[in-house]
This record gives C-alpha cells, sequence and structure tokens, in this order.
C-alpha cells in the first residue's frame, strides 16, 4: 500500500458519491486496504486458533489508533495474541511484566549519570519499555497505582514527560494490557480514569471444541507455526488514515449519540439504566464507537459502518465505562444485560 494518497483527507472523508472521480478512486484504494487486512486476520489464524471475533476487537483497537484491555483466564491466549499481532503489522514490540514492585521508571525510563573519556558528567536520557510501537503491559492490575499512572499520559498524549523534558513516542504507539479475573488476590484495581483510556475492554472466552483439537494438535508437535509480517507500520498508519476517512451516516450518528446518552442515569430515559448504573460513559464513549464502527467495517470490506457495527462493539465499548449501583450489585444485575437492552432500543 502507499504511503500517501490524494482520494481523500482525513478531514474530509471521502469525496460524495456521483461528484469527483476521485470518490471511485477512494474505494478502490479502501478495497485494497480492506484486502490487505483480510490477510492479515488469515496470518493471525494461522498461529492463533478461533477467536475469530477476540482478534477481530483487537485489529479494530489498533486500526482505530487505540489501546486494548484484554481479560480472560490464564492459558486463552492474551501474550500469544499481542506478541502475533505485533509481527503480522510490523510493529516494534515489548513486553512489560507488571509486578508490586515495578516503579514508574522502569517503564518509561530514567536519568543517569555519565561520564565522558575527558571526565566530563552529565545526565543522559534512557529510554524505557515505552519507546516502541506495541506495548504489552502483562496483567497490568499487579503494579500500583503510582505505577499505572505513568501510563496515563503516554497512552492519550504519545508522550512522556521525564525531569521536566517531554519525550514523543514512536508512531504508532498501541498499549494491549492484559488482566486476569480469577485471581485478584493483591492487585490493584483500575481508576477509571485508566479504563477510560482503553478503547475496547476485550473479554477472552475458551475456544470451541474444534478450534481447541486443532490448537492441540498444531502446538505439541516437533514444528509450530511462526507468523510473518504482513504489513509496514507506515502502512498501518495509512490504513488508520482510511479508517477516519471513512464517512458515517446520520442515522449512524444519532444511534451512537442515543446509545452512549441512554447509559448515563443523568440524561437516560431507560428505567433499568435509572435503577442500576451510578455512572455512566463519558463524551470518549461516544468518539471511541465512531472511530470502533468505522475500523470494523473497513475491516469487512465495507466503505461505512451500519447498526451492526453498533451492536457487536457496544459492550466492549461500555462495559468498562459503567458502574453498577449497590443494590444491582445485589440483584445480581449484570453490566452486559444493561447494555444489551439499550442496543435492542436501537432499532
Amino acid at each position: 500500500m502507499p504511503n500517501q494518497t490524494a482520494f481523500f483527507s482525513p478531514e474530509t472523508g471521502f469525496a460524495p458519491s456521483g461528484g469527483s472521480p476521485d470518490a471511485a478512486a477512494a474505494a478502490r484504494q479502501a478495497d485494497l486496504v480492506a484486502q490487505q487486512l483480510q490477510i492479515v486476520r488469515e496470518e493471525i489464524g494461522r498461529v492463533v486458533f478461533g477467536q475469530k471475533e477476540i482478534v477481530d476487537q483487537a485489529l479494530v483497537s489498533i486500526l482505530s489508533g487505540g489501546h486494548a484491555l484484554l481479560v480472560g483466564a490464564p492459558g486463552l491466549g492474551k501474550t500469544l495474541l499481542v506478541t502475533t499481532l505485533g509481527t503480522v503489522l510490523g510493529l516494534d514490540s515489548r513486553r512489560v511484566q507488571f509486578t508490586p514492585d515495578l516503579m514508574p521508571s522502569d517503564i518509561t525510563g530514567s536519568e543517569i549519570l555519565d561520564e565522558d573519556t575527558s571526565g566530563h558528567r552529565s545526565f543522559r536520557f534512557v529510554p524505557g519499555p515505552v519507546f516502541c510501537q506495541l506495548l504489552m503491559a502483562d496483567e497490568i492490575n499487579r503494579a500500583s497505582p503510582r505505577t499505572q499512572s505513568a501510563l496515563l499520559q503516554a497512552m492519550q498524549e504519545h508522550r512522556v514527560a521525564i525531569a521536566g523534558t517531554e519525550y514523543a513516542l514512536p508512531r504508532p504507539f498501541h498499549v494491549l494490557a492484559t488482566q486476569n479475573p480469577l485471581d485478584q488476590e493483591g492487585t490493584y484495581p483500575l481508576p477509571e480514569a485508566q479504563l477510560d483510556r482503553f478503547m475496547l475492554q476485550i473479554q477472552l472466552t475458551f475456544p470451541d471444541e474444534a478450534d481447541e483439537r486443532a490448537m492441540l494438535l498444531a502446538t505439541t508437535g516437533t514444528t509450530q507455526t511462526a507468523a510473518k509480517p504482513v504489513l509496514t507500520a507506515d502502512e498501518l498508519i495509512y490504513a488508520q488514515s482510511m479508517v477516519r476517512a471513512l464517512p458515517v451516516g446520520e442515522r449512524i450518528v444519532d444511534a451512537i449519540l442515543r446509545l452512549v446518552r441512554s447509559a448515563r442515569p443523568e440524561t437516560s430515559d431507560v428505567q433499568i439504566v435509572k435503577d442500576s448504573i451510578s455512572w455512566g460513559p463519558g463524551p470518549r464513549a461516544a468518539q471511541t464507537l465512531m472511530l470502533a464502527t468505522r475500523a470494523r467495517a473497513l475491516l469487512d470490506g465495507r466503505l461505512s459502518p451500519s447498526l451492526d457495527d453498533i451492536a457487536a462493539l457496544a459492550r466492549p465499548v461500555l462495559a468498562h465505562r459503567m458502574a453498577l449501583s449497590f443494590s444491582a450489585r445485589a440483584d445480581s444485575t449484570r453490566i452486559e444485560d444493561v447494555i444489551d437492552e439499550l442496543v435492542s432500543r436501537l432499532g
């Protein structure tokens, strides 16, 4: 894929249908990107068995330019998925294992006192693992809030401040964090401000029998399949710019606004929300849905998102941005049930 295009602008989107000849050229260009993304899917599928929806959600997060939180029991392939994504997308990836004794400087880097051959001493900045294109934050909830907060500026502004000096991170920059929902002893819950930085919360489930059988046969022999690069970092940036250029119909914009606003107790007219939700999603949730539905459409080879995209992404976008009230938890109400009720009202 070329790294530059005259067919569209991320600010203005595609030319109107029936207007400039560039509209047809832009559509062809989008088809080429979609074909490349299909190859990406297939290459990941050679290593990560089953979990098609999980893989698609991770790709949607990256194509949207955001970050994702992978939640699942041990052994479901969270680490393998992130490693494979880094290889297939051609990204420089690093991994940090979060532990209670991890310090912020272990992630962002630090200044050390250096001495040259003439005896002159000066401070030199040594970049930490955050200076990469794809950072895997493994078991992120095991580190202290102080260390977790070291990622906030990096995730939002794509830069870090060390000793009063700001350092820009490489482009693109994505964080894929993992969290084990079972063993919660000695963990620190992620604060709401940090959860909101993750575009999607992706729930990993156990594979079905056929996929687990294929996994068993493929991973216990003398040879194992290794993923191969499909894209480069520049091509991924190009695909991300095309996601932002996809047009969104007024019906979809209205549906996104209606869904997000109906999930807030202050602005909702849905009784289950008023009775069960203590706080709801902020404006970032609507921004995320706008981008994520476009990315899902492009991933499927479509030039604009539909209501089906909103329905498919409602849970991963909203679940970690809403909280149940005490009485709702006592009644065993689930966030997912509330979201499904809101989605059913979109029509």
